[in-house]
C-alpha cells in the first residue's frame, strides 16, 4: 500500500493530506506572484542605496534629486475634464503628464517638461510618440523593461506594485520620497509622478485632469484611444484612497499639493481654480524687481 493510500485511509489523516495538498496547489501558488518579486525587490533595494549595486537601471534617478527645491509644478492628468486650451495656459510652467498626453500633440504646441509612463500596453502603443517627444526626462516604471527595451536616456525608476499583482478589496499603497530607492503603486501614474515630483524638491504640487470619475459610458480620458480599465467602476475609488496617502504625507513634510481638476470625484486635496493659478503667478512675476 503506497503511504497515499495509508493516508486517505483514516480520516484523521485525510485531512492533514487535504490540507498540505491544499497549501502546495492552492495557496503557495497564490502568493508566489507576490512573495517572490517583493523579496526580490527588497534585495536590489537593499544593495542599490547602500551602494553595493552602482549598476542598476536606477542610477540616472540620482541626478534629479532636489533639482527643483522649493518649486511648483503642474501634474496633467489624461481625464475626461483636461482641455487642450488648459494645456496652452500652461506654458512656461513646470510640468508633468503622462500616458495618452501625446495625443494633443497635433493640436497644441505645448510639451510637458517631464513625461511618465508605467504600462506597458500604453508604451507599446505610445512608443514612437515618446522617442519623439521633446521633454527634459522621460520616466519609465520598471515593469515596463520586463517586456521592452527602451532608450538608455530614459529614467527608469523601482516600483513597488505591493499588493497589487490581483485583484483586492483592501487598497492600500505607501508614498516614497526617495525615487531612486523604490516608488510605490497607487493605482495610476500620477501617484507615481507625484512621488517622482517630491523627489526633485518640489513643494507646490498642481493636479490637473485628474477626474478619478469613471463612469459607465467608458468616457475615461480626454481623448478616446479605445483604453480602458476592466476594474473600472472601482478605479476612482482606488486612486482616492492613494490620494489620502500622498496628501498625509504632504501635510506631514510642509508640501502643498491641490487638485485644479475642473470638476471630477477627487475632494482629497484643497480644489483651486487653474486660471485663478495662472493669473496670480504671472501678476506675482510681473512685481518681482527687475535683476
Amino acid at each position: 500500500m503506497t503511504i497515499k493510500k495509508i493516508l486517505k485511509s483514516n480520516k484523521v489523516t485525510l485531512y492533514f493530506y487535504d490540507f498540505i495538498r491544499n497549501i502546495r496547489y492552492t495557496f503557495i501558488p497564490m502568493i508566489r506572484p507576490v512573495i517572490i518579486p517583493n523579496i526580490m525587490f527588497s534585495i536590489n533595494k537593499f544593495l542599490r542605496v547602500n551602494c553595493i549595486n552602482r549598476k542598476s537601471h536606477f542610477e540616472k534617478l540620482k541626478d534629479i534629486k532636489n533639482k527643483h527645491l522649493g518649486e511648483r509644478c503642474f501634474i496633467v492628468a489624461t481625464g475626461p475634464s483636461l482641455k487642450i486650451e488648459d494645456l496652452e495656459k500652461l506654458r512656461g510652467e513646470i510640468t508633468f503628464s503622462m500616458n495618452s498626453i501625446c495625443l494633443a500633440f497635433d493640436e497644441t504646441d505645448w510639451r510637458p517638461t517631464y513625461y511618465g509612463i508605467q504600462c506597458i500596453g500604453n508604451y507599446l502603443r505610445f512608443e514612437e510618440d515618446i522617442k519623439n517627444l521633446d521633454s527634459e526626462c522621460k520616466f519609465i516604471g520598471e515593469p515596463i523593461l520586463k517586456r521592452a527595451e527602451i532608450p538608455e536616456e530614459y529614467y527608469v525608476y523601482p516600483m513597488n506594485m505591493l499588493n497589487h499583482y490581483w485583484l483586492h478589496t483592501e487598497y492600500n499603497t505607501k508614498f516614497s520620497d526617495d525615487a531612486f530607492a523604490v516608488v510605490y503603486d497607487g493605482y495610476s501614474i500620477a501617484y507615481s509622478l507625484i512621488q517622482i515630483a517630491v523627489y526633485m524638491g518640489f513643494k507646490e504640487i498642481y493636479l490637473l485632469g485628474a477626474d478619478c470619475n469613471y463612469s459607465s459610458d467608458l468616457n475615461h480620458h480626454f481623448k478616446n484611444y479605445d483604453c480602458f480599465d476592466p476594474t473600472y467602476s472601482v478605479a476612482g475609488i482606488k486612486m482616492i484612497h492613494a490620494y489620502s496617502v500622498a496628501k498625509k504625507y504632504a501635510d506631514s513634510n510642509n508640501i502643498k499639493i491641490f487638485n485644479a481638476t475642473r470638476g471630477g470625484m477627487l475632494e482629497i486635496f484643497e480644489r483651486v481654480d487653474l486660471d485663478d493659478v495662472i493669473a496670480n503667478n504671472k501678476r506675482e512675476k510681473s512685481l518681482q524687481p527687475l535683476s
